[in-house]
C-alpha cells in the first residue's frame, strides 16, 4: 500500500501537552469545575480555542469568555493546586515512547515546545527524565524572555529551531502537535506539521486540520519514511 511522500526533513520538535504526554483530560476537567465553582460551564469550544497557548493566554481567554471574577493569577493558582498531583503522574500518549527511541537511533535533532512555564514544564516532565533525556533542549513559552508571543504566533517554534547547532532552515523542521494554534504556528514559522488532534476536534474536523500537511490518529500511526526519516524497519 503507497503511502504519501512529502518534502525531506532533518530535525523533529514536538509540542509537549497532549503530543507527548496526556494531560488534556487533566485541564478540562480542572477548567470545567472552576468554571462550575463560578456558576459558568465550560464549552468544548472554548476548549479547542485554549489549546496551545500560553498559560496568561489562557487564563484570561477563560475569564473573558466566561466573565469570571477572578484575576488571571487566581486562576492559575486554582489550577495548579487542583492538578498538581495529577500533572506528577502524567502517563505518555501512545506510540510516543518507540518513535522517539526510534529517532534518537537514528540520531534525528529532536526538541520539545511548550506554551507552560519552566516550573510547570518540570512538574510535568520529572517523572520521565530517563525519557525527556533524548530532547537536545526544550523551550517553554510561558516563562522564556525570547517567546513574545504564543500560539498561533510562530515565535516558540523559531526560537525552538534557532537554538539546534548548524542554523537548520525552518522548511527542514516536522513539527508534531495537537491543537489548531499550534497546526497554524508552525506553518507560520515555515515548517511542516503533523497533526495528532485532540478527540474534540473530530466536531470542527474539517475547519481545524485541513491546513495541517499530515493528521494521523495516534503517533503509533506515523510512518517516517513520508519525511524521508529512517524507516521502522529497514531489514528484509
Amino acid at each position: 500500500m503507497s503511502i504519501p511522500v512529502f518534502k525531506p526533513v532533518t530535525h523533529v520538535i514536538f509540542d509537549l501537552e497532549g503530543t507527548l504526554i496526556d494531560t488534556e483530560r487533566i485541564h478540562r476537567k480542572t477548567f470545567t469545575r472552576i468554571a462550575n465553582d463560578c456558576g459558568k460551564v465550560f464549552p468544548d469550544d472554548l476548549r479547542l480555542q485554549i489549546l496551545g497557548k500560553q498559560e496568561m493566554d489562557v487564563a484570561n481567554l477563560i475569564i473573558n469568555t466566561l466573565q469570571l471574577n477572578l484575576t488571571p493569577e487566581e486562576l492559575l493558582q486554582k489550577a495548579r493546586i487542583e492538578e498538581e498531583k495529577s500533572l506528577k503522574n502524567l502517563k505518555l500518549m501512545y506510540g510516543v515512547e518507540d518513535l522517539l527511541e526510534h529517532f534518537h537511533r537514528h540520531n534525528i535533532p529532536m526538541a520539545v515546545t511548550t506554551s507552560s512555564s519552566e516550573e510547570n514544564f518540570h512538574m510535568k516532565t520529572d517523572h520521565l527524565k530517563d525519557i525527556f533525556s533524548v530532547f537536545h533542549h526544550v523551550v517553554t513559552g510561558s516563562s522564556d524572555p525570547e517567546v513574545k508571543n504564543g500560539k498561533p504566533a510562530p515565535d516558540i517554534f523559531k526560537i525552538c529551531a534557532a537554538r539546534f547547532p548548524g542554523n537548520p532552515v525552518y522548511s527542514k523542521f516536522l513539527v508534531f502537535d495537537e491543537s489548531p494554534n499550534g497546526v497554524t504556528a508552525a506553518l507560520a514559522a515555515g515548517m511542516q506539521v503533523v497533526m495528532v488532534p485532540d478527540p474534540i476536534l473530530s466536531i470542527w474536523h474539517n475547519m481545524s486540520t485541513a491546513n495541517a500537511t499530515y493528521v494521523l490518529n495516534s503517533l503509533e500511526d506515523f510512518r517516517p519514511e513520508m519525511f524521508s526519516l529512517p524507516p521502522y524497519f529497514t531489514g528484509s
